[in-house]
């Protein structure tokens, strides 16, 4: 047993931690397992699966011996558009005018956990999962006309070749739970973060740079840096399940190869978020989740700084992308038609952390969707086996704005579906 469990958790170091970038509530996943993707993220208060180090740290000591291994296919559809832009650089100017769609839709985000029974009051695990992400790439020849250095062809922010950025996060969270009696229970889980980033096509922003040899076309540069969750959990009867939990900031390492991009010199810390949530039974058959989750975008200055910040880029006053901190409804329901099927499905709705204000700089980042669907099963191939599907569809959602650099009025938006699909293993 010993060996392979040494071998899940080597497969998943190696596949697991640098997920591909994705957006949903913000650049956060909607819920992490198949589980509570399948409930719109909704988690705080089940007790089904081994992913307590991202969700809730004290459940695990409630689910016993199991491994779940899993991947997600997620494709987003996003885009960008410029109309108005003549005129703004002088009478003659024929503007900046473009409509673009991002290459690269489709991810494979694999995810997997473990946990194990100590006692029958302590529980050992560990997560590995994608916390989110960032990406767009966009084709080189999204402007024909006059940009500052004269006319030409230039990609949408007028610079040269294609234009975007990745950003890819992975968590890996070692995770402890405590059984305090009957009825409660805690947990904790370090976390420790690896990030991978490059941008490409920002050379018309050099001029605003305090370090402008790193600001765009450095290649993949990588951060490492931690923090940690605790959660509670309350079990007071067979009706109801109610748990919260915290993770604290993470704390990453600076991106010393965009140091000229983002505030801080390079600084992109993983924001601290909080979450509350219950599970009710009406029926043995049935089960109602509800979370709350605040996530603090507001804490990392790279990610809230207003664009219209006047310091050099990757100053400390530097403009950054401009989000707020949002919070995030999830509801999930569960239905048991037989002892071999369950049934799922969710709705998860997230304000949405970017203002008009902030659409210039968000044509690189463009994390608006706010409203998503989804649904999922659960079938039972023996008594020690299961297999997990979803599906999730976020509605589009658009914000426009005035251009803070290139005139006229911009425009974002995006899509989402993802498909997943995970297989557990009790032991």
């Amino acid at each position: 047993m010993k060996r392979k469990t040494c071998a899940y958790v080597l497969a998943a170091l190696g596949a697991g931690v640098f997920t591909c970038a994705h957006a949903t509530d913000g650049y956060f996943s909607i819920g992490y397992g198949m589980k509570a993707s399948g409930r719109g993220g909704a988690a705080q208060g089940f007790t089904e699966d081994a992913f307590g180090g991202a969700n809730n740290p004290a459940s695990i000591v409630w689910v016993g011996n199991r491994v779940d291994v899993g991947a997600m296919l997620f494709d987003p559809e996003r885009g960008a558009s410029r109309s108005g832009s003549a005129g703004a650089f002088g009478p003659m100017d024929p503007g900046r005018d473009f409509n673009q769609s991002s290459d690269s839709t489709r991810f494979v985000i694999p995810e997997f956990a473990i946990s194990h029974a100590v006692s029958s009051d302590i529980a050992v695990g560990v997560s590995v999962y994608g916390n989110g992400g960032l990406n767009t790439n966009y084709a080189s020849n999204g402007v024909n006309g006059f940009c500052p250095q004269g006319p030409g062809t230039y990609n949408a922010l007028c610079g040269e070749g294609r234009l975007g950025v990745n950003l890819s996060q992975g968590l890996i969270a070692p995770t402890f739970a405590w059984r305090i009696d009957s009825r409660q229970s805690i947990g904790i889980a370090p976390v420790l973060g690896v990030q991978v980033f490059k941008s490409y096509g920002l050379q018309a922003f050099a001029g605003s740079s305090s370090a402008p040899g790193n600001l765009t076309n450095n290649g993949a540069d990588t951060s490492y840096g931690y923090g940690a969750r605790i959660g509670y959990m309350l079990r007071p009867n067979e009706q109801w399940s109610i748990g919260a939990s915290y993770a604290s900031r993470v704390y990453m390492s600076r991106l010393t190869h965009y140091e000229g991009l983002f505030a801080e010199g390079g600084k992109f810390d993983i924001p601290s978020n909080w979450s509350i949530g219950v599970a009710y039974k009406p029926i043995s058959a049935l089960t109602i989740g509800l979370d709350f989750e605040r996530i603090n975008y507001s804490d990392i200055p790279s990610v809230h700084n207003p664009s219209t910040n006047r310091m050099p880029l990757g100053s400390s006053g530097a403009p950054g992308f401009g989000w707020s901190s949002i919070s995030v409804y999830k509801l999930g329901v569960e239905f048991a038609a037989s002892e071999q099927l369950t049934w799922r499905v969710g709705f998860n709705h997230g304000d949405d952390p970017i203002t008009s204000r902030d659409v210039t700089f968000n044509i690189l980042a463009p994390g608006v969707v706010q409203d998503h669907f989804t649904g999922g099963l659960t079938y039972q191939l023996s008594a020690h086996s299961e297999i997990t599907g979803m599906y999730m569809h976020a509605f589009a959602h658009s914000v426009s704005g005035a251009s803070l650099v290139f005139g006229g009025t911009e425009q974002i938006h995006m899509y989402q579906n993802a498909y997943g699909v995970a297989y557990a293993h009790k032991f």
